[in-house]
């Protein structure tokens, strides 16, 4: 795991980079010439060029990396002193909805980004706007709004992927198996939703967990999709990749298990394939599931 000295040292000498090409460009910029065509639209911002939109501090454990096991874990029957060990909460801030936008907007503190985000389109048409892929002076200023009723920071209207991520959770409260990706069973299915990164459990038509947000598999590492079984549960799990925390480690699939992280599941890269979660979804999803329940991955996550 990359530590967060070298996170924070990376982040801050993009924003100065930045900041000194800006004044350079200002400074050498001419005038187009009148009979200039119109420049084209922007492309959307790549995802993986993305910063977090406000300065990292100690509340803001970001992780450049994620602690995942990779390889299959050594199996053994945990002590009873050490299942009574409760792994640590995570500080304060942890999970802060903190938007990922263009270097610039950060460095300028933009009040409205004119850039177009990398899920553009699909917050167009979630805030039923033109969906033209393009943002405009009104988008901005409905993303914005929503990104404030949300407490999403910074709220500059920016498409980015935690706007979207938290439409996603929010379309998916009341009936999060409204499309019927997730088989039906009598007994309890784990469901992962790679399309819209969300994470529920059902028993029959019922939802007895969730949906909540979570970070699944990046390019070339995704999550496996199909039927897995829960086969080893590790409450306070370390990675053998990074000897970092994993608690409530459920492992359905070699290395891959459902864990929690002690920082935001909405980095724009993935993970080595596990299920992240918030410290709090992931102990309540430990007392929901057991050795032997069954879980079922479908879809893509976004951009891989």
């Amino acid at each position: 795991m990359i530590s967060r000295r070298i996170a924070y040292r990376g982040v801050a000498a993009l924003l100065a980079t930045a900041t000194a090409l800006a004044a350079a460009g200002t400074a050498v910029a001419a005038p187009l010439p009148a009979t200039s065509p119109a420049p084209p639209a922007p492309a959307p911002a790549p995802a993986s060029e993305l910063v977090p939109g406000v300065p990292l501090g100690p509340a803001q454990p970001w992780q450049i990396d994620t602690p995942d096991q990779m390889l299959p874990p050594k199996v053994y029957t945990p002590t009873e002193s050490e299942e009574a060990v409760e792994p640590e909460d995570a500080v304060a801030g942890a999970y802060d909805l903190i938007e990922y936008v263009p270097i610039s907007d950060a460095v300028t503190k933009v009040a409205c980004s004119k850039q177009t985000g990398p899920y553009q389109r699909q917050v167009e048409r979630w805030l039923k706007l033109k969906a033209d892929g393009k943002q405009s002076s009104g988008d901005c200023k409905a993303v914005r709004a929503f990104q404030v009723q949300h407490k999403i920071k910074p709220a500059i209207g920016f498409a980015g992927p935690v706007t979207w991520s938290t439409m996603m959770l929010i379309s998916a409260k009341k009936n999060p198996n409204k499309a019927k990706k997730c088989p039906v069973r009598s007994y309890r299915v784990a469901c992962v939703d790679l399309n819209r990164q969300l994470t529920w459990v059902q028993k029959g038509s019922k939802v007895v967990f969730g949906p909540v947000p979570m970070r699944s598999g990046r390019k070339g590492l995704v999550t496996r999709k199909g039927w897995h079984t829960i086969y080893w549960r590790h409450k306070n799990h370390v990675s053998t990749l990074y000897n970092q925390p994993m608690p409530y480690a459920q492992f359905f699939d070699g290395g891959e298990a459902f864990h929690a992280v002690y920082g935001t599941i909405y980095t724009t890269i993935g993970s080595y394939g596990c299920v992240n979660l918030k410290l709090a979804d992931s102990r309540r999803l430990w007392d929901v599931l057991k050795k032997g329940d069954h879980v079922y991955v479908w879809g893509r996550r976004p951009g891989t």
